[in-house]
């Protein structure tokens, strides 16, 4: 699946993420490195929608940004 939206987007769901879920991204990002170790997108995607309650767009988001954040760890 992946992400279907914009950056723009992308860059509004991350920051209401907070506000919605009530925890910060570096606690999703602690979550995820935790959780199981799906490979897939979508599945990350249902899993923390399912686990955690989540809004579609705010797991995909989460997810989306936890993908940015590892690359950028491996590329920096």
């Amino acid at each position: 699946m992946g992400l279907n939206h914009s950056e723009e987007t992308h860059q509004r769901l991350v920051e209401k993420v907070p506000q919605c879920t009530g925890r910060e991204m570096t606690e999703w990002f602690g979550l995820m490195n935790d959780g199981p170790s799906f490979l897939r997108f979508d599945d990350r995607v249902r899993w923390l929608s399912s686990e955690y309650a989540l809004a579609h767009g705010h797991a995909t988001a989460i997810v989306h940004e936890y993908d940015l954040v590892k690359a950028h760890r491996r590329m920096g």
